[in-house]
């Protein structure tokens, strides 16, 4: 790696690498969320056994299963920020877990039985775990002091890189698996996955990238500072832990609560997985409004902190579920009601989800210090893990009881969201903020690098 940069240069200038960081982020994102979106469908509908006979999963099965493999790709973070860190470095972490990340939407694609499935999700998880904490890391790490400014921006557009892919392969996904079966399903999102390898390592020379610390990571993790940053850090991601426990029940959850609706919407027929589309769709709309609009109006009245955006997402996530909770209410009472509901559900879910996601991304890196950016996020996205692992535990145990069935599984959440806001409200002022940011090169420096 000695012909490429290893510090970012003193500019404030937009880093040249940047484009292919998005541009990679947009193709991962369509091949993830498009397998992600059709899962729990295909467990439910077209599982098959060794002889090929159908042998699908029941709903709370289904459920159990989504969410032990979401906690797996947020607990697998920890091991690719340990092989980035301290070893390989982010650029070859990605490259290879990349690969292992095709290979897993190949094996779903090949096998639609329940070792198939098992082989395709753990390859998925390691795969698409491993990168998560690196590539947001090796975006930040393309930023120095000078051009910081540009980096909130920056963080901004990767998350609507992000829901570019989602909302495309969330309407696209399910129709190949209902048109096509589950080949062309998980089939596509694979071929995208390639894509988007091949965007990252075309970018290869352009990228600033930091080398691994070694030893010295290692050190630094058991310094009193490191152990400082990673516990405070820790105590805020458990509150935001819930928030996740909400949020990704839009991938079963509300997928199995929509087919019991009216799925017409503005005059169209739509699948009940399609409506997952929402979600991306409202984030590339409500990233721009709240960057440009709403922040800086809240800001002329009143500081609005990193957590206290964090805050006020997670009361948004409790009334997005208050509101599943009315649905449900009114399914279980023999109604039928529209579509529109969930949409309205999806509005306030994304836009808690704006405020908590987008600005954790950011924190988390600018309060890691330098030599543990990867670390941290994975520690970030360890929330996510824990969240999911909650979920996953609640649906094993209520399967086949009669226990939080109906209306009362989504009033336990919201309850459950709202007790957790009131505790962080009481405990977030007591968090103290600290920035690292990557050390720049002068021109000098950048010739003899």
């Amino acid at each position: 790696m000695t012909d490429y940069l290893r510090a970012p240069l003193a500019s404030k200038d937009l880093p040249a690498g940047i484009p292919f960081i998005i541009g990679n982020e947009a193709a991962e994102r369509f091949s993830f969320y498009g397998m992600r979106a059709v899962l729990v469908v295909f467990m439910t509908q077209y599982l098959l056994d060794s002889s090929g006979a159908a042998n699908p999963m029941n709903g709370e099965e289904a459920k159990g299963w989504f969410h032990l493999f979401v906690s797996a790709v947020y607990l697998t973070p920890l091991f690719g920020a340990l092989i980035s860190d301290g070893l390989l470095g982010k650029y070859r972490t990605i490259i290879l877990l990349s690969l292992v990340y095709c290979l897993g939407h190949f094996a779903l694609a090949l096998d639609h039985t329940r070792l198939g499935l098992l082989l395709g999700l753990g390859l998925i998880a390691m795969g698409s775990g491993g990168i998560k904490p690196c590539v947001s890391a090796h975006l930040g790490d393309q930023f120095g002091r000078s051009n910081a400014y540009l980096l909130s921006r920056s963080f901004g557009w990767f998350y609507f890189a992000i829901n570019l892919g989602a909302f495309a392969s969330t309407l696209a996904t399910p129709w190949l698996l209902q048109q096509a079966g589950p080949d062309w399903a998980f089939g596509v999102p694979g071929i995208l996955m390639v894509i988007a390898t091949i965007i990252f390592w075309s970018g290869r020379r352009r990228f600033v990238h930091i080398p691994p610390a070694g030893l010295s990571f290692v050190r630094e993790v058991f310094t009193p500072q490191g152990l400082s940053v990673l516990l405070r850090l820790f105590g805020l991601y458990l509150f935001v832990a819930v928030f996740w426990s909400l949020f990704d029940q839009t991938g079963s959850a509300w997928v199995l609560q929509a087919k019991s609706m009216d799925l017409k919407l503005f005059g169209l027929a739509i699948l009940p997985a399609q409506i997952q589309a929402a979600n991306p769709l409202l984030v590339m709309l409500l990233v721009p409004t709240f960057s440009y609009l709403i922040y800086p109006a809240i800001q002329r009245r009143w500081r609005l902190t990193p957590l206290r955006k964090i805050g006020f997402g997670m009361l948004l996530a409790a009334l997005a579920f208050a509101i599943s909770a009315w649905i449900q209410y009114q399914i279980d009472a023999g109604h039928t009601p529209s579509i529109a509901w969930q949409l309205l559900a999806y509005l306030v879910l994304t836009s808690g989800e704006v405020m908590v996601s987008i600005t954790c991304l950011e924190f988390s890196y600018t309060q890691a210090p330098v030599r543990m950016k990867s670390f941290v996020m994975a520690f970030f996205m360890m929330s996510i893990a824990i969240g999911n692992l909650f979920t996953s535990i609640v649906n094993f145990a209520i399967e086949g009881t009669s226990l939080l069935q109906g209306v009362d599984y989504y009033l336990f959440f919201t309850l459950l969201m709202l007790f957790t806001t009131l505790l962080y409200a009481l405990l977030s002022p007591y968090y103290r903020e600290r920035t690292h940011l990557q050390q720049e090169l002068n021109p000098v420096e950048k010739s003899r690098s």
